[in-house]
């Protein structure tokens, strides 16, 4: 039925853009929402940050499932498959205490709110970095695929 899945080592790469999409969204909405003083984008930002957070911690779950069985050369292991999992880590930590923060001052908090949107733009950057790693491991070393002989070396 989908012909490009039947290329995968893993469902890993199905699931990354989802909260790639979220969590920007929901960084986006909450920065409108305070800019703007709008309950409505907060509350938008809030359902967006909650399902980011549900959809990361699937995308890093099967990230480490996937981790001992994807084809790559070890100096590539080292060189980008480490710091992705390092940053994807950290996201999912700091994803993890925005999302506590926000349901328990549900949907935007008012105390501490500069260190929200600060926490959550770091959070942003390093998910950003990370993607980075994931995707060069993709398209640099055909992570994940068989269209092209594994393993590829890494080269700067």
């Amino acid at each position: 039925m989908f012909p490009g899945v039947q290329h995968l080592q893993n469902v890993h790469p199905l699931v990354v853009h989802f909260p790639l999409a979220f969590l920007l969204g929901a960084a986006l909405l909450y920065v409108a929402a305070w800019w703007v003083n709008s309950d409505r984008f907060a509350h938008t930002a809030w359902v967006m940050l909650v399902l980011g957070a549900l959809s990361l911690a699937g995308a890093v779950a099967t990230g480490l499932y996937a981790e001992q069985g994807v084809m790559l050369a070890l100096s590539v292991r080292d060189h980008l498959l480490k710091p992705h999992k390092t940053c994807m880590l950290a996201t999912l930590a700091i994803c993890t205490l925005l999302t506590v923060w926000a349901v328990v001052a549900r949907p935007f908090p008012k105390q501490g709110r500069w260190l929200f949107l600060s926490l959550f733009l770091v959070m942003i950057g390093v998910m950003t970095v990370g993607a980075d790693f994931g995707g060069r491991m993709v398209y640099d070393y055909n992570a994940g695929g068989t269209a092209c002989h594994q393993p590829i070396h890494f080269t700067k």
